[in-house]
């Protein structure tokens, strides 16, 4: 089965992955994640808590699972996720290319037909999954190898820094595992060669690292920015800057990107275009321009209320006069979510008595709680920054 392994190993190399992994199943994987549910740092995201069992259990999404197959792709991109110029917008790096589940998904499928061929199996006999299913790909890569679980609850590749994509085939055969980062240790436990630095937690804008390698989704900007659908929280708005789309700032600053290199690419598909978007041009956006623009890409799952809400907390932030014109017309925004953040950052342009010809006809509670009128439904789902780590 060796033999058969390393064979099915190079084949899955040749499609495009950068790492090929190999692990067995057995349990006690994601022993922290009850807990981490229930301190509620899933925030929202309930269909956490309703496949939390087959998460720690892979034997629940295929009986008779015995190893898994964790593959990685690079997108490190050393030009960073920025466009020139200080006031373009942020974007996480993998917001930069066609979205990846769509892209990676056909080389599963091709690695699905390999793991038939060189292992003898019946297309019964796996399951592969990139970022959708009920799978601790992260815990598992660390198992197999890939890379060890940093300080900040990513993957952390020696090779590749922080910048892996990471994708599974859970598989009825039996293959001999890889080692983990070190054999020795627990591969799971965080920050296995982090040592003493703290450079994530520290530079962290909304301080959502309640604890090494624990993440509050509450506070994290990338959850605001794509996974809320609704209001971000008046306090963390200021953080967020001029991201308009996640937030790489605990990856971007971990010392092991040093050794981190651009990928082959066989599998992704650049879209730098979208890094050279205007803040205007985000502001302007109407619904024909956004499927546009962003049709293929990950972005395009915050629809466009939601880049219209970051945008205009990026254009509160910016400080720049430019944009109050931009953000006064979209408080008459069909979307009060986006009529709040544009009341918000009309506001912070300084153009309060412009405000005043749009609150007259303002009704919802959340919009006229940014005017200084009613107060909001509910109150912001955000933690006591003063967090303690231990």
């Amino acid at each position: 089965m060796a033999k058969g392994r390393e064979h099915l190993r190079q084949r899955l190399l040749e499609l495009g992955f950068d790492e090929v992994r190999f692990v067995g199943l057995s349990p006690g994987v994601g022993r922290g994640l009850g807990d981490w549910l229930q301190a509620g740092y899933q925030a929202d995201m309930d269909w956490m808590e309703r496949t939390a069992a087959k998460r720690m259990d892979p034997g629940l999404v295929l009986p008779g699972a015995r190893s898994a197959i964790l593959l990685g792709v690079t997108y490190h991109d050393p030009e960073g996720a920025h466009g020139a110029g200080e006031t373009r917008p942020a974007w996480a790096r993998y917001a930069l290319f066609e979205d990846y589940h769509d892209t990676i998904k056909p080389a599963l499928a091709a690695a699905g037909k390999a793991v038939e061929e060189i292992l003898g199996a019946a297309p019964t006999d796996y399951r592969y999954y990139v970022d959708t299913g009920p799978v601790l790909e992260r815990a598992w890569a660390a198992r197999a190898g890939m890379g060890f679980v940093g300080k900040n609850a990513m993957l952390i590749s020696r090779r590749h820094g922080n910048w892996l994509l990471l994708s599974c085939i859970l598989c009825r055969a039996e293959l001999e595992p890889d080692d983990p980062v070190l054999p020795r240790a627990a591969p799971e436990s965080v920050g296995l060669l982090c040592g003493k630095c703290t450079r994530c937690l520290d530079a962290c804008p909304t301080q959502a690292f309640p604890a090494p390698g624990v993440l509050d989704s509450r506070r994290c900007i990338s959850y605001q920015t794509i996974e809320n659908k609704g209001m971000i929280p008046a306090a963390l708005r200021e953080a967020i800057g001029l991201r308009v789309y996640g937030c790489d700032t605990c990856l971007e600053v971990c010392p092991w990107n040093r050794f981190a290199r651009q990928g082959r690419r066989l599998i992704l598909a650049s879209r730098r275009d979208i890094a050279e978007l205007s803040l205007e041009e985000l502001l302007e956006l109407t619904a024909e321009r956004f499927a546009k623009v962003f049709r293929g890409t990950a972005v395009k799952r915050i629809k466009l209320v939601g880049i219209l809400r970051n945008a205009c907390v990026a254009a509160g932030n910016s400080g720049q006069q430019r944009y109050r014109g931009h953000v006064l017309r979209l408080a008459a925004h069909a979307s009060p979510v986006v009529r709040a953040h544009a009341v918000w950052a009309a506001k912070k342009l300084g153009a309060c008595e412009e405000l005043e010809a749009c609150r007259g006809a303002e009704s919802d509670e959340r919009v006229l709680a940014e005017y200084g009128g009613l107060p909001p439904r509910q109150p912001d789902k955000v933690l006591d920054p003063r967090v303690n780590r231990t």
